[in-house]
């Protein structure tokens, strides 16, 4: 077994997961690269690693948060860090609410993540202080009325960062939020659409996956106070957004 600490990432195959693991692996940890069915993908990310593994589990799947995390305590001597990316981002609407994107993304964006972090705190053994990274969004302090539940399922997330850090975790552990904004294409983007729509934040400039990851990095390795979160966002989440920037672009809103 390495000597290295380890990171188990959740969804971190690909996109914002792919670029945790990356950043982890960069910052001499030994990554964990969770898939649910991006099997392929992982198993390429994993060889380009000095140190990596990958586990499939469905998250959705009753019991499977617990058992993941419970078989992953059992064989990490060292798990220092878990980071909750997985997520499902499909579209349904203010006005009328989708039943069963509702409940794929509460079960998925919400309850996967807050099981698994309840488990990993009851189990985990590490040499140092453990750290729950919670990958929330910037529509936490900007919401506007797209996404709707997507939305609702990351203001779930959300209230779980404090309530963990105040009674499941241990004075040395560390629950932190990390909310991104804009910073791949998402839903129906085209590569050049989110080039324009990821600029409109304060900074007129888009965020990176690095940006978020080496931050990620820093709350695994740091010792901010618990029960934070910290915006990665080039200033997006101080603005009033009336729309998703994949609408407001398309609309030639600023």
């Amino acid at each position: 077994m390495t000597d290295r600490p380890a990171v188990l990432v959740t969804g971190g195959a690909q996109r914002i997961g792919a670029a945790f693991s990356r950043a982890f692996a960069a910052a001499g940890w030994h990554v964990v690269i969770h898939y649910r069915s991006s099997g392929a993908e992982a198993a390429a990310l994993a060889e380009e690693l000095p140190s990596a593994e990958t586990i499939q589990a469905d998250l959705a799947e009753d019991g499977t948060p617990d058992a993941l995390a419970r078989g992953l305590a059992d064989r990490l001597e060292d798990w220092r860090c878990l980071v909750n990316s997985a997520a499902v981002f499909k579209p349904d609407d203010v006005t009328g609410l989708d039943a069963a994107t509702f409940d794929t993304a509460m079960t998925v964006n919400a309850r996967a993540p807050a099981m698994l972090a309840q488990s990993y705190l009851a189990h985990a053994r590490a040499r140092a202080g453990r750290r729950v990274i919670q990958v929330t969004d910037q529509k936490l302090a900007n919401p506007n009325p797209d996404f709707f539940s997507y939305t609702m399922s990351k203001h779930a997330l959300g209230a779980t960062i404090r309530m963990l850090a105040m009674g499941a975790a241990r004075n040395e552990d560390r629950v932190y939020g990390l909310a991104p904004g804009a910073i791949l294409p998402s839903h129906d983007q085209s590569e050049e659409e989110a080039e324009r729509s990821h600029l409109l934040n304060l900074r007129r400039r888009r965020t990176t996956p690095q940006d978020v990851a080496e931050t990620a990095v820093m709350l695994a390795q740091g010792d901010l106070a618990s029960g934070q979160t910290v915006f990665v966002d080039s200033g997006q989440h101080l603005l009033s957004q009336p729309r998703d920037v994949i609408y407001l672009e398309r609309e030639g809103m600023p």
